[in-house]
C-alpha cells in the first residue's frame, strides 16, 4: 500500500521539485500540491492523505498553524516540515504538534529519500512491542544514526546515510556511477562520500576488470560494519 503525500509549499518551482522527488520514491504517492494553507484544507477534505510534506512559511499562515488546526479537528496526518528556518523554538513546538522530521532548504532528492524511507520503515512497524528495546528500535528509524559527528566539512550527513544505505542494499557492489543514478546525485559527488566510506573502514573499494578502457572501482559494504 502506497503512502500519500500532500506536498504544501507556496514557491511553484520548489512545489514541482518536491513532487516530482516525492513520486520517485518508492512506496510513495503524489496525493496533491498546494500552495496555500486554505488549499491544503481543500484538499484534506476530500482526497486520502497519509503524510504532509509541509512548508512552514505559507502566504495565508504559518505551517504549524495549519498543523494546529488539524489536530483539533482529528485530522491524523503525519508530517514532514520543509523549511529554511532554523528556530529550535520553532521545532520544540513542530514536535509538540507531531511533526515527525524537519527538513532544511535547500535539500537534495538523495535527503527526501532518506527522510521517506525512514519514515516509511517508521510507519511500517506494527503489533505490540515486546520491551524498551523494540520501541527505541521504531522511534530510532526516524533518526540518523548519529553520522553527523562523524562527517567531514562538505559532506552532509543524510547523503552520507543514503550512500551507506545503498551499499548495504547493493550486496555485489555499486560503482560511482551506480550509486550516483541510485541517489540523483553527481558522479563526483557519490566518489566523495564512498571514498569518505571507504576511509572510515565502513566500505572496501577493487577495479572492476573485464571492462574496455580503464577498469572502474567498486565499492562494497563491509558486512562486520553493518
Amino acid at each position: 500500500m502506497t503512502i500519500g503525500v500532500l506536498v504544501v509549499e507556496d514557491e511553484a518551482v520548489a512545489a514541482d521539485a518536491h513532487a516530482q522527488y516525492v513520486g520517485r520514491v518508492p512506496g510513495f504517492r503524489v496525493a496533491g500540491v498546494a500552495r496555500s494553507r486554505a488549499e491544503a484544507v481543500r484538499v484534506l477534505e476530500r482526497t486520502p492523505v497519509d503524510l504532509l510534506l509541509l512548508d512552514l512559511y505559507l502566504p495565508d499562515g504559518h505551517g504549524l498553524h495549519l498543523v494546529r488546526s488539524l489536530r483539533a479537528a482529528g485530522h491524523g496526518a503525519d508530517v514532514i516540515a520543509v523549511t529554511s528556518a532554523r528556530d529550535l523554538a520553532v521545532v520544540r513546538e513542530g514536535v509538540s504538534l507531531g511533526v515527525v522530521q524537519y527538513v532544511l532548504k535547500p535539500f537534495t532528492f538523495a535527503t527526501l529519500r532518506d527522510r521517506l524511507g525512514r519514515y516509511a520503515e517508521f510507519r511500517a512497524a506494527a503489533g505490540e512491542a515486546s520491551g524498551q528495546e523494540e520501541v527505541d528500535r521504531a522511534l530510532s528509524a526516524l533518526r540518523s544514526p548519529g553520522t553527523a559527528a562523524t562527517v567531514p566539512k562538505g559532506l552532509s550527513a543524510p547523503t552520507l546515510e543514503a550512500v551507506a544505505r545503498a551499499l548495504r542494499d547493493t550486496p555485489e557492489g555499486l560503482t560511482a556511477a551506480g550509486a550516483a543514478g541510485a541517489l540523483g546525485v553527481s558522479r563526483i559527488t557519490a566518489r566523495r562520500y564512498l571514498e569518505h566510506l571507504v576511509a572510515s573502514g565502513r566500505a572496501a573499494r577493487a577495479p572492476q576488470y573485464g571492462q574496455v578502457g580503464r577498469p572502474e572501482l567498486q565499492y562494497r559494504w563491509l558486512s562486520s560494519r553493518r
